[in-house]
């Protein structure tokens, strides 16, 4: 009955997409269609409701194991805990699409239910391009990949997930990207919305804002906590690869910071238009560039879904009607949009221009290094693209916008002169410089950590000086975000720059006894024992860690047998440091000493202020948080002294009317 009921909920909420397309569509006409335009809001509602119980039920069926359901018996077992039960649902191909389909129908009900800010117009248009979006995906769920399919005879036993995906990081990884996804969806529907009704303007960006900033959120929780999850999971000892997944995830968040930038602009100081609009359009290809190659079958890699071509072929699909379409209105509609007002290139809208050009750049760097191999590999020809290119030519558009990173926040609106600041400047200048000599004379170190450390020192600085001079007390809570963002961009950086540059590694193959140094930590194997899990066996290692003439630690690293499905992973051991951290894994036999007794391979890295990757990565987000926290308020007392005005006014125009002598 739950998979009977989930389907059920599928179709009706294709039937209220069509509903809310056709009669968004019809507030765009004059006459008595508009008045059709009205069943736009409860649709969408409705919809969100019955899309949110549909996953519901899948997460039901796979918490109780319902074998019936086929689904549930490719990608859940019965000894799997229930964490993993739950987490399975969107471990997979079909349930990952359920749920990026609750989500989006879940923000199109948010967006119809509190939104009154728009006029109604440009809201039926913005929910009949959202309904559009949303019906192509119910499409391909119910045509081509159906969460909800029985099977003709119940399983005896599931077939468990991935083990790589057996990790809490399932729970936070994949929701927070797909909320990050559909806020893009929110900010493409508002931006076609508006071109549709020639509405580009400051209030339209107001509303736009904080879907932006809230997608913008969420991707960088999600990149964050996959990249982490990456790191420990996958016992490789890096924290990015360059995948072409990970890419995937990476592009709609460049193109969302650019757009967060425009927007920013576009709201406070109505400039550019145009770009705002395209930068919408753009945030969202990519986010459905990124599922067409996780769910294609064209890339081979961890994160991706092994699934039928002919499904990338459905996304391929929706992915030129969408964005061909919008490009084709763009096209069509862009000589509409007034120019906005003009700004010097030396002012705060000039730098966040000149960022934004970097950002597309770097985005067009990604995009070309991730496209590249399945093209050569459409020729027969196999290439691999990787840091070598990644690396050097991201930093060509990446140093630059450091630079103007930590600058243009100290510029003013519209225009302004560079002498103005000439001090910060010269000072964010000397330290750069300071830096890079100093730490090329303390050390051998390739050019772009060195100068990563140098940027970095910079940026922490020049993220700080908007705050120098003020009451802190009265500093605006959205300008609190912007500080910790920026400063948790420099804290980030400063993590990659000083992973490249300081880590140590050591591989050797030791025997209970043996001992192994790394850095300033010695590393000693004490015993290499079998133990067993729910759902696995392993060999786990037992290593006491000693940093000097510091307290010893105890690692224990596994390399893990699933026996359902069967799979080997590789468990790796973290000792946390507030200056790093010591990473350990446990290989495969090596043969014997000239004891006979047997030898194990041990990999050690020591890896200083590794961590502080991800504490930027979460100030980056917190930033994002402030930022939304501040636009709220101020939202808020704005609406709260219209009110009073408009009481105000009220009361006046009453006693007017009540002693008229009064009014003459």
């Amino acid at each position: 009955m739950i998979a009977e009921l989930g389907l059920a909920g599928l179709w009706l909420c294709a039937a209220l997409a069509v509903l809310q397309m056709v009669a968004g569509a019809c507030g765009l006409a004059s006459g008595s269609s508009a008045r059709h335009a009205l069943y736009a809001r409860p649709a969408a509602i409705v919809q969100a409701l019955l899309a949110v119980l549909a996953f519901a039920l899948l997460l039901y069926a796979f918490a109780i194991t319902d074998l019936s359901i086929k689904l549930v018996a490719t990608h859940s077992h019965s000894a799997k805990p229930l964490i993993f039960k739950l987490t399975g649902t969107w471990g997979n191909h079909e349930g990952s699409m359920l749920l990026w389909v609750a989500v989006l129908a879940a923000s199109g009900g948010l967006l119809a239910f509190f939104e009154r800010r728009l006029p109604e117009r440009t809201m039926s248009a913005t929910l009949a391009v959202q309904g559009f979006v949303a019906l192509g995906f119910y499409a391909f769920l119910l045509l081509s990949s159906n969460p909800f399919e029985r099977l003709p005879v119940p399983a005896i036993d599931g077939s468990g997930l991935n083990p790589l995906l057996q990790d809490i990081g399932l729970a936070l990884h994949p929701p927070t990207l797909y909320v990050g996804y559909v806020g893009l969806s929110v900010a493409f529907s508002l931006a076609m919305g508006s071109l549709l009704t020639r509405s580009v303007n400051p209030d339209f960006a107001k509303v736009m804002r904080p879907w932006v900033l809230g997608a913008w959120v969420f991707l960088t929780l999600g990149i964050t906590a996959g990249s982490y999850w990456a790191y420990y999971e996958l016992g490789w000892g890096g924290w990015w690869f360059w995948d072409p997944v990970e890419n995937a995830s990476l592009m709609p968040w460049l193109a969302a910071t650019a757009l967060l930038h425009s927007v920013s602009v576009l709201a406070a100081r109505d400039a550019l238009r145009t770009w705002t609009i395209m930068l919408g359009v753009l945030a969202f290809s990519m986010s459905m560039l990124g599922t067409f190659l996780v769910r294609s079958g064209v890339l081979t890699s961890v994160h991706a879904f092994a699934v039928d071509p002919e499904r990338g072929s459905f996304i391929l699909v929706l992915l030129a009607l969408y964005i061909g379409g919008a490009l084709a209105i763009f096209a069509a509609r862009a000589g509409s949009i007034a120019e906005g007002k003009r700004f010097a290139a030396t002012s705060r809208e000039g730098a966040l221009v000149f960022n934004n050009v970097m950002l597309t750049a770097i985005l067009a760097i990604v995009l070309l290094g991730t496209l590249y191999p399945l093209l050569t590999e459409a020729f027969d020809v196999r290439v691999s693209v990787g840091p070598p290119y990644f690396n050097p030519a991201g930093a060509i558009f990446a140093v630059p916008m450091l630079v103007v990173m930590a600058i243009g926040p100290l510029l003013r609106w519209k225009s302004d002169e560079v002498h103005r600041i000439r001090f910060e400047v010269a000072l964010l200048g000397a330290v750069v410089v300071a830096g890079v000599v100093l730490i090329s004379v303390l050390g051998n170190f390739g050019v772009l950590p060195v100068l990563g450390l140098a940027l970095a020192l910079a940026l922490a600085i020049g993220a700080l000086l908007p705050l120098r001079g003020r009451d802190l007390r009265r500093v605006p809570i959205a300008t609190w975000g912007m500080v910790t963002a920026h400063f948790g961009i420099a804290v980030a950086l400063f993590g990659m720059a000083s992973e490249s540059a300081f880590t140590a590694e050591k591989l050797a193959a030791l025997a209970p006894g043996d001992s192994v140094a790394v850095s300033d930590w010695m590393v000693t194997l004490e015993s290499v024992d079998p133990v067993a899990g729910a759902n696995w066996t392993a060999i786990e290692a037992r290593l006491r860690a000693q940093r000097g003439d510091g307290e010893p630690v105890e690692l224990a690293p596994q390399a893990r047998n699933f026996w359902s499905p069967p799979q080997p992973t590789s468990e790796s051991a973290l000792e946390t440091r507030w200056d790093g951290q010591l990473y350990a894994v446990i290989g495969d036999r090596a043969g014997t000493d000239d004891r006979g007794v047997a030898r194990w391979q041990l990999r050690v890295w020591w890896k200083p202020f590794v961590t502080f990757i991800w504490y930027g990565g979460l100030l980056v987000a917190l930033g994002g948080v402030l930022a939304i926290i501040g636009r709220v308020r101020t939202d808020l007392r704005r609406r709260r002294a219209s009110a009073m005005g408009a009481a105000r006014r009220e009361d006046i125009a009453a006693i007017d009317r009540s002693m008229p002598e009064l009014a003459e």
